[in-house]
């Protein structure tokens, strides 16, 4: 202050003397002091990250082996924090070199992410970009044995003191034994945080997770498990009454169930143990459901048990046959399609705001006469529209101002649903080919929206961060699941409908009571934004599949899941449980449809409860490439028939 004090005494006295010459030359001598003094500064604050970082850096990578994987993994939390320290302190030319330096050690893990920060340019942006917020506000955690924290306490005192405040960013589990191996640990590298300790709270909440009293499939078990204690032949008791009924017939379609019936026979003697082991459902919990639902049609009814009476039985030896729809001349403009439960119907959501729905039966057939009416001059051209409208090979739908994200048929393919990044739903009708009504409540683009098991309700994901639960009669949301750190991008219903999951771009998936509107389970595990979900049929298990293209399973009752895999080298942006739960399909943007066994992975989940960790690995059973298609949707029929759907790539 003494020195500061006298230099203005002296610009005082040679301004009060009018030495204008010597009082300017003293303040340009003392502006190029302060700037050296300032650039010396900066220089010796980024010496001291660029120092004790590569320190840190040669030291973990030429410690041993067996410690090596869990020390490396103490490096990207501090690449990340050391980098936007040097942001935050206004050293952007330091920053950006220090980040470029050392770039390439984290590229194989988190690409993704490393593209994100590189678009930081200023102190600003720590706050305006999401990651960064959230790295720099939550405490990051990572698991170490009690050696390699001991070994790492040691190195930051003794050789890397500049380190400690960085390394006291980071929250250390340590765990007793030996250090974990790369294929045992999943969470080692997931930077989320804080919400570890949140995920360990929130999944100690009590789960109802079984299938629904009373349902459909439940008494169709009973009834297949009661004709396969009868003898079959001419027997009408191991049969659901509505289908007794529907028998009255004449002896043709008496005949027709009679072949049924020796055909299930014959299938018996050699399947009865892989129904018994492969039918998760029969050995599910039983809940009531928490929401009030139509009652099914008698004809719908008879049609399910139909389905569900010749499914076919699929595990590792059985695989399922596989239809794939490809949409043609879409030249990048289709963004998500759907399939009806029979493969009848397909949909697609277009860049352009439409919606186009397709019929098989219909494809192929010649344009039909249209019956449109018009009054007095307008007649002529009404019947030259109806007759563009009959050539075309589908129902075009109009009603979005902007491109459609998602579109999700109901259970028996009479609505459609559509949500488009014009902030609405819109509900149509199959038959009419019409819209009926335009749900309103998000404030952003919404991504996904999909039907429930039941069809009277349905669930939508937003870029506004929230997940809403809507009845098709009513316009306002009945429930806002507000919780995830960034975008919801996919969303699922549980098969008893009281719960749904979403999948977010804070690499989190959630689920949700659809009742009270709270977060029952959170799952950490993913590196990058999750994009699909599918839950087992007899609702205990969930799959996810993320933008790097790894895909895990989780126990929904534990919250525990099985290691991670590499399933796919690009976008996971579909997931499909079949109707028995044995086989797992996903399908990608790197034009592959994979095939997965799970039920060696359940039963280890199932059977090994004392260990805290993941426990095996899905093992992949059958790749099926696809000449130059990307993969947008899966879907097994109720008769474990798997649809896939996508559009050829442009230049195929």
């Amino acid at each position: 202050m003494e020195d500061e004090d006298i230099e203005k005494a002296v610009l005082t006295y040679l301004r009060k003397k009018g030495l204008k010459l010597t009082e300017l030359a003293l303040q340009e001598d003392q502006s190029r002091v302060s700037s050296d003094a300032s650039h010396s500064r900066s220089q010796n604050v980024a010496d001291r990250y660029f120092d004790g970082y590569s320190r840190l850096r040669s030291w973990a990578y030429n410690s041993l082996d067996s410690y090596k994987h869990e020390l490396l993994c103490v490096l990207y939390p501090v690449f990340i924090h050391c980098f936007m320290d040097l942001v935050a302190q206004g050293y952007m030319q330091e920053a950006r070199t220090f980040f470029h330096t050392f770039r390439e050690d984290h590229e194989i893990m988190h690409l993704r992410d490393l593209q994100k920060l590189e678009g930081i340019l200023s102190p600003s942006h720590l706050e305006e970009m999401e990651l960064a917020r959230i790295s720099r506000q939550n405490k990051v955690k990572i698991r170490l044995c009690q050696s390699s924290y001991g070994l790492l306490q040691q190195f930051i005192h003794k050789k890397c003191l500049d380190m400690l405040g960085v390394i006291n960013q980071i929250n250390f589990e340590v765990t007793p034994g030996q250090p974990t191996s790369i294929s045992d640990d999943s969470e080692a590298v997931v930077l989320v945080g804080a919400s570890q300790d949140l995920a360990r709270e929130i999944n100690q909440k009590e789960l109802h997770w079984g299938l629904l009293e009373d349902s459909v499939e439940e008494r169709m078990e009973k009834a297949l498990s009661d004709s396969d204690k009868t003898e079959v032949e001419g027997n009408k008791e191991g049969y659901p009454e509505e289908i007794n009924k529907k028998k009255t017939d004449g002896n043709k379609q008496g005949t027709s169930f009679s072949n049924k019936k020796k055909k299930d026979k014959a299938v018996g003697a050699t399947g009865k143990t892989t129904r018994s082991e492969t039918s998760m459902g029969s050995v599910a919990p039983r809940v009531k459901s928490e929401l009030t639902g139509p009652q099914l049609p008698p004809e719908v009814e008879l049609s399910k048990f139909e389905d569900l009476r010749n499914r076919a039985q699929l595990n590792s030896l059985a695989l399922p046959s596989v239809s794939f729809y490809t949409f043609l001349h879409t030249r990048n403009g289709l963004n998500c399609s759907a399939i009806s439960h029979d493969g009848s119907l397909v949909a697609g959501g277009f860049s352009d705001s439409s919606v186009k729905a397709w019929d098989m039966a219909k494809i192929g057939q010649p344009g039909r006469a249209s019956n449109s009416q018009g009054e007095n001059g307008s007649m002529q051209g009404m019947h030259s529209l109806a007759s563009d409208e009959a050539k075309r090979p589908y129902s075009l739908l109009q009603g979005h101002s902007g491109p459609v994200y998602s579109v999700s048929f109901s259970p028996f393919a009479d609505f459609l649903l559509s949500s488009s990044s014009d902030n609405t739903i819109r509900l149509w009708s199959t038959r009419l080919n019409a819209n009926l009504v335009c749900y309103k409540g998000h404030n952003f683009p919404v991504w996904d929206a999909q039907f429930s098991p039941v069809g009277h309700y349905f669930a939508t994901a937003s870029h506004d961060r929230t997940a809403r639960v809507w009845s098709i009669e009513r316009i306002q949301p009945l429930r806002v699941m507000a919780g995830h750190l960034s975008d919801v991008d996919c969303v699922q219903w549980h098969p008893n409908c009281n719960y749904i999951v979403t999948g977010s771009s804070d690499k989190t998936v959630r689920l949700w009571d659809v009742q009270s509107g709270e977060c029952a389970r959170l799952f950490i595990g993913h590196r990058s934004m999750v994009l699909s979900l599918a839950i087992s049929p007899d609702g205990r298990f969930m799959a996810s599949g993320d933008e790097d293209g790894t895909i895990i399973m989780w126990d929904l009752s534990t919250g525990r899941s099985v290691s991670p895999i590499m399933g796919h080298n690009s976008c996971v942006w579909t997931l499909a449980f079949s109707c028995e739960g044995t086989l797992l399909a996903s399908g990608s943007a790197d034009c592959m449809v994979k095939l997965w066994d799970v039920t060696s992975s359940m039963k280890a989940l199932k059977t090994d409860e004392s260990k805290s960790g993941p426990t095996s690995r899905l093992r992949l059973l059958k790749a099926l490439p696809t000449k130059s298609t990307p993969v947008y949707n899966l879907r097994f029929s109720r008769r474990n028939l798997l649809f896939a759907a996508g559009a050829l790539s442009a230049g195929s």
